[in-house]
């Protein structure tokens, strides 16, 4: 026995499919609205203006020859090694997503060479913005810190 199909199953049909559409929409859109907590620049059309000045300045950079190498320590401590070893050290963490305050980060010099932070890190992921500078030179690095 077969039955007809009707406008009636039409219905059911199309209100099924885009209900489900409409519905994977909004939770994509809540996921999406609710993950972000920043933004990258604050204006794109001033932040292109000084796109080739820096690029210059990561050329020169690359030209010094200065390499870092972080990791995170004990008691969620930053250890940076740097070649050149002389100089300052300072440093900011950011929170990849900005969900957490920015934590200034201050640096001491130990025995074996390396840099340490003074204040532990809060838990989680950590995007790490140092400056080292020797002399009149300066280099910046951005280094992310696993959870």
């Amino acid at each position: 026995m077969r039955r007809e199909f009707t406008g009636r199953h039409m219905l059911f049909v199309m209100l099924g499919m885009f209900g489900t559409i409409i519905a994977v929409n909004l939770i994509m859109a809540r996921f999406a609205v609710s993950t972000f907590g920043g933004t990258v620049v604050e204006n794109s059309y001033v932040a292109s203006q000084n796109y080739n000045r820096w690029l210059a300045e990561a050329r020169a950079q690359d030209d010094l020859g200065w390499s870092i190498d972080l990791k995170m320590g004990d008691g969620r401590t930053i250890q940076v090694r740097s070649t050149p070893q002389g100089g300052t050290l300072t440093g900011l963490a950011e929170h990849p997503l900005g969900r957490a305050p920015d934590q200034l980060l201050n640096f001491t010099k130990s025995s074996d060479g390396a840099w340490r932070s003074t204040e532990p890190l809060p838990p989680g992921r950590w995007r790490v913005r140092l400056e080292l500078r020797s002399g009149e030179e300066t280099a910046r690095f951005v280094k992310d810190v696993p959870a």
